[in-house]
């Protein structure tokens, strides 16, 4: 009997005890920290823009070349390529004979006008005149040759009259008309019965280039074309002619 009682409360003891314990705990699992990369930009990096974003583009300066300057020379050689041609006092047709070439004939050329096609030549025995340049055979570029005129070449002065001088210079659309007072030439001071009284010497625009155009007349007035466009200004100015030589000059006031 006492051994039945002594299992009875082991028994119940060891059921206490096993209620008693705290159940077990599920073992967590390990928690895995990913290391963080930093990447560093390097000196040569260039930066992307994300898809969402639109890149500014930022124009490049477009550089304007300038024209170099045409190389200019002293002097050129050339030789006269017709029968016989003219040599004048000034850069045309319209000024004063001075001088007649053969064919062949050596000229050294020194200059030009920059604004027509004229160009002075040097000859031993008659010093400086004019010679349009389609007369001659020219070793090399006429337009390297030195612009000469109006200064430090001249056409011969006179003092037997007066200047004569400017009313009035006025624009219509392109054309200007140029107004002067008359000045009378004794029919002696003539150097032949084709000679002109006036030379009007007019630097116009055209096509965006400066022409030089000498004009003559025997009337007290002129008109002509003078076109915008041109970076230097248009100007003139008129002569009296005598064969003698040319009076002062009457300067033209600017035009409209």
């Amino acid at each position: 009997m006492p051994t039945k009682i002594h299992l009875s409360l082991l028994l119940a003891i060891c059921i206490a005890l096993t209620s008693c314990a705290p159940a077990a705990q599920p073992t967590a699992a390990p928690v895995v920290v990913e290391p963080t990369f930093i990447v560093q930009p390097s000196e040569t990096a260039t930066n992307t823009p994300l898809p969402s974003e639109t890149p500014t583009l930022t124009p490049t300066a477009t550089s304007t070349e300038t024209p170099s300057p045409v190389p200019t020379v002293e002097s050129l050689s050339a030789t006269v390529n017709t029968n016989l041609v003219s040599c004048r006092y000034g850069p045309g047709s319209e000024y004063l004979y001075l001088d007649a070439f053969k064919q062949d004939y050596p000229l050294t050329l020194l200059g030009q006008t920059g604004g027509n096609d004229w160009l002075m030549v040097h000859d031993e025995g008659f010093g400086d005149c004019w010679v349009k340049a389609k007369f001659l055979n020219i070793q090399g570029d006429y337009k390297t040759l030195p612009v000469v005129y109006p200064e430090p070449a001249h056409i011969p002065m006179t003092s037997r009259y007066a200047p004569t001088a400017v009313i009035s210079a006025t624009r219509a659309g392109n054309n200007v008309t140029v107004v002067w007072l008359a000045v009378k030439v004794d029919i002696g001071d003539f150097e032949d019965a084709e000679m002109f009284i006036y030379i009007a010497e007019i630097w116009r625009c055209e096509g965006g280039q400066l022409i030089f155009d000498p004009i003559a007349s025997n009337r007290e007035t002129v008109t002509f074309v003078d076109e915008p466009g041109c970076a230097q200004p248009s100007h003139g100015r008129i002569f009296v002619q005598e064969k003698h030589g040319y009076t002062r000059p009457a300067e033209i006031a600017p035009w409209p």
